[in-house]
C-alpha cells in the first residue's frame, strides 16, 4: 500500500443510490466490501460521510429553517449515515467504531484525536460523525480537518464520477477530466470539488486530495496502492 493511513470522505447522496435519497443497501454493501479489502491489506481507514441524502443544512435556510438549526439537523443526518455504514462494515467483518463530534453516548464515543488514532492503530475503522460539531462548516471541511488532525497520508474523496471535470459530467457530456491540479488552480477555476475552507485546510497543511469513483468496485484499493484512478490535487 502506498498510503498507510487514509481519510475517506463519502457523500450522503452516493449512499442513497441512484436517487440520492435514503439509504441504498447495495451501495453500502459495496462500500463495506471495498473498505474491508484495504483494511485487510494493512491500510488504516478513517471515514467521514455526509448527510445530504437525508437533510442538507445549507439549503434549508431558504425553506424557513434557521441556518444554525438546519446545520445541526444536517449533523444528525451524518450520524444516521455513520451508524448505517457501521452496521454494514460490522457485517462484512470489520472492527469498527463510531466517534461523534458532540456527546451522544451510547450512539457513539465522543471524538478525540488520540482515541481515534489509537483505534486506527489497532486496525479499527474509525467513522467520524457529526461534522466538526459546529454550524457553517461542511462535512468536506470536517474531512479535511480530521485528515490533518489524524496525520493521514491522503484525503480520498469518493464520489459517483471518476475525478474532477471542467463541468458536471453527469450534465455536460463535453466535460473534460483533469488528471491533476493544484489547490490554487482548483480555486481559480471555481471547481466545485470541495468548499473553499476545506481546500484551504488541505493546502495550508500539505494534505493531498484524490477525487475518484467510489462506486466502481476495486477503485478504493487501487487508489490506496497509488494507482491513478482519479484526479490528484496537491500544492
Amino acid at each position: 500500500m502506498k498510503y498507510k493511513r487514509i481519510l475517506l470522505k463519502l457523500s450522503g447522496e452516493s449512499a442513497g443510490g441512484p436517487d440520492g435519497t435514503g439509504l441504498d443497501a447495495a451501495v453500502l454493501t459495496g462500500y463495506a466490501r471495498q473498505i474491508k479489502d484495504v483494511v485487510d491489506a494493512g491500510c488504516q481507514v478513517a471515514i467521514v460521510i455526509g448527510g445530504g441524502n437525508i437533510f442538507r443544512g445549507l439549503g434549508s435556510s431558504g425553506e424557513g429553517y434557521d441556518r444554525v438549526k438546519g446545520d445541526q439537523m444536517g449533523m444528525l443526518a451524518t450520524v444516521i449515515n455513520s451508524l448505517a455504514l457501521e452496521s454494514f462494515l460490522s457485517r462484512a467483518g470489520c472492527n469498527v467504531k463510531v466517534f461523534t463530534s458532540i456527546r451522544m453516548e451510547p450512539v457513539g464515543e465522543l471524538y478525540s484525536r488520540d482515541r481515534a488514532s489509537a483505534a486506527l492503530d489497532c486496525g479499527c475503522v474509525a467513522i467520524l460523525a457529526g461534522g466538526t460539531g459546529n454550524p457553517f462548516f461542511t462535512t468536506d471541511t470536517a474531512a479535511a480537518l480530521r485528515a490533518v488532525e489524524l496525520n493521514c497520508d491522503v484525503l480520498l474523496k469518493g464520489t459517483r464520477v471518476d475525478g474532477v471535470y471542467t463541468a458536471d459530467p453527469e450534465k455536460d457530456r463535453s466535460a473534460v477530466r483533469y488528471d491533476s491540479l493544484t489547490f490554487g488552480e482548483a480555486i481559480e477555476k471555481k471547481l466545485r470539488v470541495m468548499d473553499q475552507t476545506a481546500f484551504a485546510m488541505c493546502s495550508e497543511n500539505g494534505m493531498p486530495l484524490i477525487v475518484f469513483d467510489m462506486n466502481r468496485e476495486g477503485n478504493l484499493r487501487a487508489v490506496a496502492e497509488g494507482n491513478r484512478c482519479g484526479t490528484v490535487i496537491t500544492l
